[in-house]
């Protein structure tokens, strides 16, 4: 299904190359999908402080997850070659917000940022994987996807492995669908471990205008 069209934003976004050392660019605004659009297209994206403030960023450098590139342990390859998980998409992205905003340290996925990603999920923006075991949700990812761009929000587990299994689910997914960038915004320790590398702002511009000017299809 297309993603359906959205009124465009009433603000204008600022260059992504403006933004500050840390990367912070604009705060306030608001989550109308065509200001949340009009921001992944300009290299920036929403992510209030814990104060629920919401701002914005283009951090420098910027982290993405080759689609070619993805370690996959072998015990990961075997988890998931055993069957013991079902994967679907699209199918509960609500419980998967609601699974990754479930942290003991405290979430950026405010109800506000909950309730704008699960609007452009209704319009065919924002997807989700989920892992399954039995009628359990044992895992899952969210992200949005705007041509052949996919920016990977967050993901949660709740039995061991189950996220590794819904972020090796999705790169196998967009690579087949031809997407070109896969963003993870920030790496960490555990992103790091799964293949997910740093470029400069720049380079990741110019890959984000290069992806989101295809068609591909989630």
């Amino acid at each position: 299904m297309s993603p359906r069209w959205v009124p465009p934003s009433r603000y204008r976004m600022p260059d992504a190359r403006a933004a500050l050392p840390n990367g912070l660019i604009a705060t306030g605004g608001d989550l109308e999908p065509g200001t949340v659009l009009a921001a992944y297209r300009a290299g920036i994206f929403p992510w209030p402080d814990p104060d629920g403030r919401l701002l914005w960023w283009s951090p420098d450098p910027r982290a993405f997850l080759p689609l070619d590139g993805f370690h996959e342990s072998r015990s990961l390859r075997r988890k998931r070659s055993r069957g013991a998980f079902r994967v679907s998409a699209d199918q509960a992205c609500r419980d998967v917000m609601a699974g990754c905003a479930d942290r003991r340290e405290g979430t950026w996925i405010t109800p506000e940022m909950k309730a704008a990603y699960l609007e452009l999920h209704e319009l065919g923006w924002v997807h989700s994987v989920e892992v399954w075991k039995g009628e359990h949700l044992a895992g899952g990812l969210y992200g949005i996807a705007i041509g052949g761009f996919f920016a990977a929000e967050s993901m949660f587990y709740r039995e061991a492995d189950a996220s590794k299994i819904a972020l090796a689910e999705l790169v196998e997914r967009l690579a087949r669908s031809g997407f070109l960038l896969l963003d993870v915004q920030f790496v960490t320790h555990h992103l790091a471990s799964l293949g997910a590398r740093t470029i400069t702002r720049d380079e990741y511009l110019a890959r984000l205008r290069r992806a989101i000017a295809i068609d591909a299809r989630f």
